[in-house]
């Protein structure tokens, strides 16, 4: 019996399967089409085929890491939530998938990753908490930069920062779009009958984190809380297709953050953060070294004081390389 497909997604919190919007997409789709799956939750992204999350690894040791990618190897193995979809369906399938793009992920972003509070007190700290030492010291602020990024690259401003005006903006064009979706689906159980598509797994994916994680900042969550249908579909997804995680939905606590006194109170405070951080440095470049990411050349010596000179000369100049 050939090997099942094996998925890589971030693991789950607060009663979802997992806490990423994009993994979310993929485990939902797969449980629509019925994918068989060999499943790897987890926090650590380079234990993937691609050093990111989803992941999918086909049986021929083929390695994709995009939802759509994903997806359409899925129906190469015919495995399709659409098809049963006629070509109105499909059309309209591509053109909500892409206001959802364009009008609800930027501000997804800017919630959970941009938003100073919200980032602070929730998406950091559930990062920092389970990514694996020493990755967790670095990772969250790379990833969040790489959202800002996205973020920027979608609304086309290179110096969009934090801020009440391009919140109002943001949310603006969410709620809208939440509004959208909520007249599409109106009193059905999904957005095309009572069988669920891929349409339905991008909705879910993308409002599933909106319904369940808790934010101190939620202008986004008050929204989608007064749009009944669009809650109640969100709820009936995790229910019939993933129990459970629902029977598990307790939420993992966070580690607490220390009070400003009980800080300024601790004397060795420096000291461990200190110690922190060359362990943590020396754990990475030892990382580095046995998996070959940084090599150590051995450079012979030079006898002649002028081929000396030129070779402290070459080395002092050589610029070092920048990696991500």
């Amino acid at each position: 019996m050939a090997a099942p497909l094996e998925l890589f997604c971030w693991k789950g919190n607060w009663g979802l399967p997992s806490v990423n919007t994009e993994c979310l997409i993929v485990l939902a789709y797969a449980r629509f089409a019925g994918v068989p799956l060999k499943l790897h939750k987890t926090a650590n992204p380079w234990g993937s085929p691609t050093g990111v999350l989803p992941a999918l690894k086909t049986r021929q040791d083929e390695s994709f890491s995009q939802p759509s990618k994903i997806i359409i190897e899925f129906r190469k193995q015919k495995y399709n939530a659409d098809f049963d979809l006629s070509a109105k369906e499909g059309a309209d399938t591509l053109a909500f998938i892409s206001l959802v793009e364009e009008k609800l992920v930027p501000a997804l972003i800017y919630a959970l990753w941009v938003d100073p509070k919200n980032y602070v007190e929730v998406t950091r700290r559930w990062h920092g908490d389970n990514i694996p030492f020493p990755l967790n010291f670095f990772l969250p602020h790379r990833m969040q930069r790489q959202q800002l990024g996205r973020l920027r690259l979608i609304k086309g401003d290179e110096s969009l920062e934090a801020g009440e005006e391009v919140e109002k903006e943001l949310y603006r064009d969410a709620q809208e779009c939440m509004n959208l979706l909520s007249q599409r689906l109106g009193s059905s159980k999904f957005f095309f009958g009572d069988s669920p598509s891929s349409l339905d797994a991008h909705v879910f994916g993308h409002l599933a984190p909106l319904l369940k994680i808790k934010l101190p900042c939620a202008r986004l969550q008050q929204h989608l809380s007064s749009l009944d249908n669009l809650t109640r579909f969100c709820s009936n997804i995790l229910t019939l297709y993933f129990p459970n995680e629902l029977n598990d939905a307790t939420p993992r606590k966070l580690s607490p953050q220390p009070e400003s006194s009980e800080v300024d109170s601790e004397p060795n405070k420096r000291r461990k953060q200190l110690l922190s951080l060359v362990f943590a440095l020396g754990a990475m470049l030892s990382y580095a070294l046995l998996t070959g990411i940084v090599a150590v050349e051995h450079v012979p010596a030079v006898e002649e004081d002028n081929d000396m000179q030129e070779t402290q000369g070459i080395a002092g100049g050589t610029p070092g390389e920048d990696e991500e």
